[in-house]
């Protein structure tokens, strides 16, 4: 494999499992030094990663911790966030405002918060690769608060583009992938919802996590790119 990133140091803020943990790996794999963020699982994630690799439990919902983090960490070429939490998909009658506030709390707010603490810490010539997912642009019934937060989420990345340039700042949209992000579904109903979905989508098949660990590479490999959303999505903006 190419070592398009050898010398360089990535802080993955979500790198304990999921789509931060594959992409902490194939960063790895191609010779960057990795730091993954977590808050839980992190010492899991490090026996997953070459010797070397570091590891920091932070609540980023907690802005006073993060600015201690990234004072820790030190200065670093690219930054990827990729924490979430459990997607709760509920009818706007029935939705529960405290919990959804939660819930962007994680994916939203915890964003900006890292970025305003992690920029001063981004070489020149770095970047952040923020994650937004299909649901901005295909939205379907039930799903305000994915919506909602993936359009922030954009429109966040386009604005920052500017406002922080040269760094560059883009997002990855995730489709449907297989990860921890559908775990309060019930395996059986996991598995229903992967297999309708496939039957679905040009690619027929659900996404994995190292389809898209692919896409935050690239974005940070691809000095050209900026105020980008990058869909992976097999298709589903098609159908």
């Amino acid at each position: 494999m190419s070592q398009r990133f050898e010398n360089q140091r990535a802080v993955i803020v979500g790198g304990s499992a999921g789509l931060g943990l594959a992409t902490a790996q194939l960063l790895a794999a191609e010779g960057a030094e990795v730091a993954v963020v977590g808050g839980r699982h992190v010492d899991d994630a490090l026996e997953e990663l070459p010797t070397g690799a570091e590891g920091y439990a932070c609540d980023v919902r907690d802005e006073a911790a993060l600015a201690e983090l990234f004072a820790e960490i030190g200065a670093f070429d690219h930054l990827a966030y990729t924490a979430g939490e459990a997607l709760a998909l509920s009818p706007l009658s029935e939705l529960n405002l405290v919990d959804a506030r939660e819930r962007i709390e994680i994916r939203l707010w915890g964003a900006l918060a890292a970025l305003k603490h992690a920029v001063p810490q981004i070489r020149a010539g770095g970047s952040v690769v923020l994650t937004s997912g299909s649901a901005g642009a295909r939205p379907q019934p039930t799903w305000a608060i994915g919506a909602m937060t993936c359009g922030a989420i954009e429109g966040l990345t386009r604005t920052l583009a500017l406002e922080l340039a040269p760094i560059r700042v883009n997002a990855v949209a995730p489709g449907v992938v297989r990860t921890d992000l559908w775990r309060d579904l019930t395996e059986d109903q996991r598995e229903a919802m992967y297999e309708g979905l496939a039957a679905t989508l040009p690619v027929g098949r659900p996404g994995e996590p190292d389809d898209v660990a692919a896409a935050y590479v690239h974005l940070m490999a691809n000095g050209y790119s900026t105020g980008t959303i990058l869909p992976v999505d097999g298709g589903t903006l098609l159908v």
